[in-house]
């Protein structure tokens, strides 16, 4: 529950599937396959390991496996666990380290705490049981990223979106919309859900052109859920593109082209996209100079500023991490 009064409508189950294949990791394009696996790997394997043994196997997609006997028994990494059964992820979970996680929350949470905070301590307890080395899993998307404060979720909530505020992501295919969540905020947090069944016959006639018709979008969800803060358009494969694109600037040059429209873009979306063009372009700068100097005649100093330049220095001391990063390693399936 977000909030005591939260609204959840306007989706079919087609639009609720849409929305969700947008979080599947998948490789970039152009990314090389795991020779292990010949890409076929699918699924996920969760393991449950007590007493030196493995006591539980079970894929996401066969269901229960069989658990050898003898060696293959012995408990293994999430790592070798993904590879001997062709998983694109898998988890080791020690018998009683989510009881005891359970367990630990209930002791710690207090009265009072929101949705925030509630999941953030959930993510910290869930952390320290993995360092304990009772939780394993690969990938490890995440590794050395930070786990944000209540504070600093609350405090980028309010920058993209004010009380009373409606965020939106709209996307299309083949001249028509495809998909698109509408968020709408009030003091305790988001009290609206929307989708687009409620508004597809709201946007009137289309186009069929996404960069004239997104209008038509933002316009009936304003009629419906109040003044947008924040818009974000795209065509639902540009989207699945980007989330894992690699390469400086990539969000930059996607809004710089059109090819994502952002209407209208709160400050604190512009300030990491201008900071991910500066990478681009500094990306630039290297390569051009590698090229007129083979030799290495420039200058030490000044490949030096421009390896400084390169950092992400200026965007961490603003943020715990890059949003664009982050999202980039929770759904590529980089090895």
């Amino acid at each position: 529950m977000l909030s005591p009064d939260v609204r959840f409508e306007g989706f079919t189950a087609t639009d609720w599937v849409r929305v969700l294949s947008l979080f599947r990791p998948r490789r970039a394009a152009g990314g090389a396959r795991d020779a292990r696996d010949g890409g076929q790997a699918r699924g996920g394997v969760v393991a449950v390991r007590a007493g030196g043994k493995l006591r539980k196997l079970v894929h996401t997609d066969a269901g229960r496996l069989r658990i050898d006997e003898g060696p293959r028994a012995a408990p293994i990494s999430a790592e070798e666990l993904a590879a001997r059964h062709h998983a694109s992820w898998a988890a080791v979970i020690e018998a009683g380290s989510l009881e005891a996680i359970v367990e630990r929350f209930g002791a710690r949470v207090r009265r009072g705490d929101d949705l925030i905070a509630q999941s953030i301590l959930l993510l910290q307890l869930a952390r320290e049981e993995h360092l304990a080395g009772k939780i394993d899993l690969w990938p490890a998307r995440l590794r050395g990223v930070p786990i944000p404060s209540p504070g600093v979720v609350r405090g980028t909530m309010e920058s993209l979106a004010g009380v009373g505020k409606t965020m939106v992501v709209g996307l299309f295919e083949g001249g028509e919309l495809w998909t698109s969540v509408a968020l709408r905020r009030d003091a305790r947090g988001i009290n609206l859900i929307l989708g687009p069944d409620e508004v597809r016959e709201d946007m009137g006639l289309l186009a069929g052109d996404w960069r004239r018709d997104y209008r038509h979008l933002s316009r009936a969800i304003e009629e419906r859920a109040g003044e947008l803060s924040l818009g974000c358009f795209a065509e639902a494969e540009t989207i699945r593109k980007l989330e894992v694109d690699p390469s400086p600037g990539a969000w930059a040059r996607a809004v710089a082209v059109r090819d994502v429209i952002l209407a209208p873009v709160p400050a604190a979306l512009a300030i990491p996209l201008g900071i991910d063009a500066g990478r681009a372009a500094l990306a630039a700068l290297r390569s051009i100079a590698e090229r007129i100097d083979p030799m290495g005649v420039v200058g030490p100093a000044v490949r030096a500023v421009l390896e400084r330049a390169g950092t992400d220095s200026d965007m961490a001391a603003m943020l715990p991490f890059h949003p664009l990063e982050l999202l980039r390693k929770l759904l590529s399936r980089e090895r």
